[in-house]
């Protein structure tokens, strides 16, 4: 063999072990990727019972409901569509009716949802990228809610 023959050898043999190294680790991922929808995706595209997902939106007024023990049940809405959603465990302290919240855990059909966890917005301006994303979609985005800060009066300019 020559020395280019053996050079192309190589660089072949290297691509089919990264090749099968990237396949590996996406075969080992697959389980583990958790995909984000709004309630009305999940209607429209028709989820299969016992998927793995996230789900975001508002939570819905008046939907709050604690039962014995650690256990919530809630709606989550992005205003067209409603999916309850059952927790047990405890709600982070920001969290309250109204407000943009993303729960990871398992669609369980006919608009149920079983809760693993919950996140709750961290402080008055920041909501996760995935439920603005839809609540613009949906038309509902209000940038500024949320914030009671004044703004500062402009400052005059002096001209001499």
């Amino acid at each position: 063999m020559t020395r280019k023959q053996r050079r192309l050898v190589l660089i072949g043999a290297a691509g089919t072990v990264l090749c099968l190294a990237a396949g590996l680790v996406l075969f080992a991922l697959r389980d583990t990727i958790v995909f984000f929808y709004g309630p009305t995706e999940i209607a429209e595209k028709g989820v299969a019972p016992g998927t793995r997902m996230r789900l975001g939106g508002l939570v819905e007024k008046d939907s709050v409901v604690r039962g014995p023990g650690q256990r919530v049940v809630f709606s989550i809405t992005d205003s067209r569509t409603a999916i309850k959603v059952s927790y047990d465990g405890l709600l982070p302290d920001l969290f309250r009716e109204g407000q943009g919240v993303v729960t990871e855990g398992v669609f369980q059909g006919a608009g149920q949802f079983r809760a693993d966890s919950v996140l709750a917005k961290h402080d008055e301006t920041y909501m996760p990228r995935e439920v603005a994303d839809t609540l613009k979609k949906q038309g509902h985005w209000q940038p500024d809610a949320g914030t009671s800060a004044p703004q500062a009066a402009p400052t005059p300019q002096v001209t001499q």
